[in-house]
């Protein structure tokens, strides 16, 4: 029996048919082999500002960038009249030096002069004393046979115990000469060298700080000081958007978490380019979920936790702009 046209053409299609059916699981099996190990999340480029200020008051004398300038760390933001502290710095400089003096003169000890002049001191005393004796001795006798009176004598006795006390104030500051210095007096000085150190730096570098230097790569967010103002340690200069590096902040599924570690090459693409990507690495996975149900109860639930993860990327063309969704593909994780 000779089938109909009509039949003919129906079972054409049916043939087509399971050959498409057929081709087509070849081909999703090659897809689903070909997509095994990928695994795609989606993020954020990081928002991260930083507000720059000077460490040191004063008087703005120099504002030089704009809004929207490019900088490497370094580069000079703004600077200070900094007169005011060029003399504070000369003054600690000056106070430095004297101190550093008088040290080298403990250290040193007396002069040669100093301690002869003093040894003669000591010889002119003594021979006053000798003198100052035998006259009290002689009054002494005389008074005895009254050849003279009670207040000549009190005046030679009085004349000897001057005398004597001289001669003791020579000896004594004669063997403190020679001796030089006392230790405690040095160590005293050393300290006082050392405060007067302290300050010389302090003073150094409040004068450095009088200049602002960008501490990062990035761009000039906002400029919020002009020319002239006056500022207080720590008020705002400017903010500025970091930009190096690239921060990426993405979020995995519990389940898919063991799937990835960190240093683990990636690839950002971002909307506005979809032809092209960017490498980057796995930087940092949370140590806890975020997004946390209070209790975790069924498994449902469970696999709806998620982790997040810091991406560092790489932007050579300066493509990503913070707050920009992006997506991330980690091949080889399984």
């Amino acid at each position: 029996m000779t089938a109909s046209p009509q039949r003919k053409t129906l079972l054409r299609a049916l043939v087509l048919l399971v050959l498409a059916m057929a081709g087509y699981g070849v081909f999703s099996g090659l897809l689903m082999q070909k997509d095994a190990g990928r695994l795609t999340l989606y993020g954020n480029v990081d928002i991260r500002q930083l507000d720059v200020a000077f460490r040191v008051g004063g008087r703005i004398s120099k504002v030089l960038v704009e809004e929207g300038e490019e900088l490497r760390a370094g580069d000079i933001l703004a600077e200070l009249d900094d007169e005011p502290l060029r003399q504070i710095h000369a003054a600690a400089s000056a106070n430095f030096a004297m101190q550093e003096a008088v040290l080298l003169k403990f250290e040193r000890g007396y002069r040669a002069e100093e301690v002869a002049q003093a040894e003669a001191a000591v010889i002119g005393a003594r021979a006053q004393a000798d003198h100052a004796l035998q006259e009290f001795r002689r009054i002494e006798r005389l008074r005895a046979s009254n050849a003279v009176s009670q207040k000549d004598f009190d005046s030679a006795k009085a004349a000897f115990v001057d005398a004597g006390a001289g001669l003791k104030a020579a000896t004594e500051n004669y063997a403190k000469l020679k001796s030089g210095y006392q230790k405690e007096d040095v160590d005293a000085q050393r300290a006082t060298l050392a405060a007067a150190k302290a300050q010389l730096d302090q003073a150094r570098t409040s004068l450095d700080d009088a200049v602002l230097k960008a501490p990062q790569d990035g761009v000039v967010l906002t400029r919020v000081r002009e020319a002239g103002a006056m500022i207080q340690p720590g008020q705002t200069v400017y903010t500025l958007s970091l930009t190096r590096p690239v921060w990426i902040r993405a979020y995995v599924k519990q389940p898919k978490l063991g799937l990835i570690k960190p240093g683990m090459p990636v690839r950002v693409a971002v909307d506005s380019a979809p032809e092209k990507s960017w490498p980057g690495t796995v930087g940092f996975i949370a140590p806890r979920a975020e997004f946390t149900p209070k209790s975790v109860e069924t498994q449902d639930v469970r696999d709806n936790l998620v982790y997040r993860i810091r991406v560092i990327a790489e932007d050579p063309e300066n493509v990503m702009r913070q707050g920009m969704p992006v997506t991330v593909t980690i091949d080889g994780a399984h």
